[in-house]
């Protein structure tokens, strides 16, 4: 993420996943950015300078109701781009707040 971002983190990490705010190690406090985890998860945002958002490589989060993660998404006003590519998932794809690509998927479903 961009310096100064950490809020921007918490609110949609946070707040909109619900995913749960970890301390990071004293060592590394300094350096910024927050680490968050949820079940199965822990997830590290790290501040970089010279940021440029991940639009591919990405992070693919299982989730026990896709239409209802969907539902949560929209309601909060989080755009979600659906999955075209013709495989047999059921997923769809969200932006963070700094343009990183998520990718949600049904749990159950197999490659």
């Amino acid at each position: 993420m961009p310096p100064g971002g950490e809020e921007k983190a918490r609110e949609f990490y946070g707040r909109i996943l619900n995913l749960h705010e970890i301390e990071k190690p004293t060592q590394l406090k300094a350096k910024g950015g927050c680490w968050f985890a949820g079940a199965g998860l822990e997830l590290h945002l790290g501040v970089q300078a010279d940021f440029v958002p991940a639009t591919k490589a990405h992070p693919g989060l299982r989730v026990a109701d896709l239409d209802a993660a969907r539902d949560h998404l929209q309601a909060a006003g989080i755009a979600i781009t659906e999955d075209d590519s013709g495989v047999a998932v059921r997923r769809f794809y969200v932006n963070d707040p700094f343009g990183n690509r998520l990718e949600f998927m049904q749990e159950g479903d197999t490659f």
